[in-house]
């Protein structure tokens, strides 16, 4: 066999000899790129197929066929002018999905009676971490027909969180100011409030589903738009984490508006969320008419009654059930 040959360096090549080691080092970075980028667009597209899947098992339809549905006011970006965006919507509500019809089990009493347009949904708060607003937004659109999107009003301490706000932007929530909601509402929207705020979540487990003080906030917003309340009694998530005291002076120096102490965070796989079964309970419309402005004492009296309604609503679905877990 005839050796073979080489054929001689070029110039430029005999001149820098370095020259195309360099050459083969950049050619091999740009595969290594090109590599990446594939792996990436593959795992991005079997992420994307999963959660149709997911999503096309729970609803029974696809997830585009259902979001159809949903009146949404969409611009040239794709996104709606709070920054919703079906994309990400669809990824969210394929992991709630399973939170909802597998790990929960959430049972949901009253959906027909939500009326259509704007509505203001006011739950108790139930729960260290927002599990519950998941369910109910999960609830109103998986469960409801037509299905509806729920605006979750975010307290503004959360948004200041790394990668937070754009998330909850991307999903559809807001942050909890009376701009916002009203704007949300002109649409026809369906907000979500838990007029407990952080008490509702520094709670301990002996005060489990004691609903405590109301703002009066959500109130003003009702009658100021017209729009009517609908009372929303959450029960199954006051013992998925067991907090046995608030440390305030830690949540204080944290600038949070609580730091539950939980035991069951220490120990291995506590960090999960118990499996109790959720269950979700949707009460009467409640119109309440007078002056956004009225002192605080008139706006309070109207506050009890949703309160006392709700507090009636939480004890009788607690009444109802015959144990935490099933």
């Amino acid at each position: 066999m005839a050796p073979q040959i080489s054929p001689p360096p070029s110039p430029r090549q005999a001149e820098h000899p370095g020259g195309t080691r360099a050459l083969l080092r950049l050619d091999s970075f740009a595969r290594g790129v090109r590599g990446a980028a594939g792996l990436i667009g593959r795992a991005f597209t079997a992420s994307e197929r999963a959660a149709e899947e997911v999503l096309e098992r729970f609803l029974g339809e696809t997830f585009g066929a259902r979001m159809a549905r949903v009146p949404l006011s969409l611009g040239s970006g794709g996104v709606d002018p709070f920054g919703l965006d079906p994309q990400w919507a669809k990824y969210a509500m394929a992991m709630v999905a399973i939170l909802h019809r597998k790990y929960f089990r959430t049972e949901v009493h009253g959906l027909t009676q939500v009326p259509a347009g704007r509505v203001l949904l006011v739950a108790n708060h139930s729960g260290q971490i927002p599990i519950d607003a998941s369910l109910i937004a999960a609830a109103m659109f998986m469960d409801a027909e037509p299905p509806r999107v729920v605006r979750a009003m975010v307290e503004k301490w959360a948004v200041g969180l790394p990668y937070v706000s754009l998330v909850f932007s991307r999903i559809g929530q807001v942050v909890g100011v009376q701009e916002n909601a009203k704007r949300l509402l002109a649409q026809g929207e369906a907000l979500l409030v838990f007029p407990e705020g952080a008490r509702g979540i520094a709670k301990t487990f002996d005060h489990r589903y004691r609903l405590t003080e109301f703002g009066l906030g959500f109130m003003r917003l009702a009658i100021e738009t017209d729009t009517p309340i609908v009372p929303v009694a959450v029960v199954g998530g006051e013992e998925q984490y067991v907090s046995i005291a608030n440390f305030e002076a830690l949540a204080r120096l944290l600038r949070m508006p609580a730091f539950p102490i939980i035991p069951q965070l220490l120990v291995p796989g506590g960090q999960f969320p118990l499996p109790t079964k959720y269950r979700l309970w949707f009460g009467e419309p409640m119109r309440f008419a007078g002056d956004p402005d009225d002192d605080d004492a008139v706006i309070d009296a109207k506050v009890w009654l949703v309160k006392q309604t709700l507090q009636s609503m939480v004890n009788g679905a607690l009444a109802q059930r015959q144990h935490v877990f099933w």
